[in-house]
C-alpha cells in the first residue's frame, strides 16, 4: 500500500500517520515528507480482512484522530500502488488494483501517470507517438531502451507492465511515539478528559511494547477551543513502556496543567527520548501489586495480539474505543 498525505503535513502529523500505519503492519517504510509504503501481506491474515478494507480503516483513523484524510493506493507492486494513490480523486480515498487487473488498469493511463516516469521521459515517449501505458507496454523493451537509454528504458518498460521487484524496506523506528484524541464536543468535564487521557495511555503503552521501546519522557499536548495549544513535558524516573508508569506521569502532567473549566477540543500524549527496551534495567520489585499488574499487562497484550487492540482495556475507555 502506498499512502499519500495531503499537501506537505507538519512533521508531527506525519509521524503520527506513520504510527497509525505501524498499527496496521509492522513493515512500514517512510517516504518523507508526506508518503509511506506499507507491506500488507502479513497484516491481511492478522486483521482477517482484505487490503481495501485496511485502507479504509486507515482513512477512518487518520480522519478521526488526526483530522487528516489520506490517499491510499493498493497493488501487487510498489509501482502499481504508488500509481494508484496518485489517481485517487479528491482529498482522500482508497484505490485497490487486483493483480489480475493490473494490465487492464494501467493500459489507458497516460505514460506521465506511471510512478517513476518523469516529465522528460514522458515527453520523449510522446514524440514517438507513445501516449499511454498500454502503448508503452506493447513496445519491446529493447526499443524503449533505445529511446530513453538503457537503464531508464528498462525501468520504463517494466513500469508499464506493472513489474517492480522492489520490496518495502522498514525504516528505523521514529524517535517518538504519539497518540491523540479529538473530542466531538468541547470537553469541560474533568472526568471525561481524564478518561480520554487514560485511553491514550493504554494505547501508547502497547504501541511501545510492540516496538520493543521504552520512553524516558512524556509530553502532554492540550488543544483549546480558541485554537491555541499547550505542551507540558515530564521525564520518567526510569525508562518504561508499562501502563502503570506512563499513567502516573500522564496524570501528573494533567494535574499540573490546572485546567479548571478550560474548553478542550483534543489531547495528545507523546512518548519521547525512546530507548531499546532490551537495554532497560528492570529493578527487582518487592511490590506484589506491581508484579501482578505487570503479569496482567502481559496477558492483555496477548489478547490484543490475537483479537485486536480494542478487545480489552479499562472500562472507563470503552466509549472512546467505540468512537474510534
Amino acid at each position: 500500500m502506498h499512502v499519500r498525505c495531503p499537501d506537505r503535513p507538519p512533521e508531527d502529523v506525519y509521524r503520527e500517520v506513520l504510527e497509525l500505519l505501524a498499527g496496521l503492519s509492522p513493515v512500514v517504510q517512510a517516504l518523507p515528507p508526506g508518503c509511506a509504503l506499507v507491506e500488507l501481506k502479513g497484516a491481511l491474515h492478522y486483521h482477517g480482512t482484505d487490503a481495501a478494507h485496511l485502507g479504509e480503516m486507515l482513512r477512518v483513523r487518520t480522519v478521526s484522530r488526526l483530522g487528516v484524510d489520506v490517499r491510499a493506493g493498493i497493488g501487487p507492486t510498489i509501482t502499481v500502488a504508488a500509481t494508484a494513490s496518485a489517481q485517487v480523486e479528491g482529498t482522500g480515498g482508497v484505490l485497490a488494483v487486483a493483480p489480475r487487473r493490473v494490465a487492464d488498469w494501467l493500459g489507458p493511463l497516460p505514460v506521465r501517470a506511471l510512478h517513476g516516469i518523469g516529465p522528460r521521459q514522458a515527453a520523449a515517449l510522446y514524440d514517438y507517438g507513445i501516449h499511454s501505458a498500454g502503448q508503452l507496454a506493447a513496445v519491446s523493451p529493447a526499443t524503449v531502451q533505445r529511446l530513453l537509454g538503457k537503464r531508464a528504458g528498462r525501468l520504463a518498460a517494466d513500469r508499464a507492465r506493472g513489474i517492480d521487484p522492489r520490496s518495502v524496506v522498514p525504516q528505523a523506528l521514529p524517535a517518538s511515539a504519539a497518540v491523540r484524541h479529538r473530542f466531538t464536543h468541547h470537553a469541560l468535564d474533568g472526568a471525561t478528559v481524564r478518561a480520554a487521557l487514560l485511553d491514550l495511555v493504554v494505547r501508547l503503552g502497547p504501541l511501545l511494547r510492540r516496538r520493543g521501546q521504552a520512553a524516558r519522557a512524556l509530553t502532554l499536548t492540550l488543544r483549546f477551543a480558541d485554537g491555541t495549544s499547550r505542551d507540558r513535558t515530564r521525564r520518567l524516573p526510569e525508562p518504561s513502556a508499562h501502563d502503570q508508569d506512563l499513567r502516573a506521569v500522564a496524570y501528573r502532567l494533567m494535574d499540573a496543567a490546572g485546567l479548571q473549566r478550560a474548553r478542550l477540543t483534543g489531547i495528545a500524549l507523546r512518548a519521547e527520548d525512546l530507548v531499546d527496551a532490551g537495554r532497560v534495567t528492570e529493578q527487582i520489585s518487592l511490590d506484589a501489586t506491581r508484579e501482578s499488574r505487570l503479569m496482567a499487562e502481559q496477558a492483555m497484550d496477548r489478547v490484543r495480539d490475537r483479537f485486536g487492540p480494542a478487545s480489552i482495556g479499562p472500562a472507563a475507555v470503552l466509549p472512546f474505543r467505540r468512537a474510534s
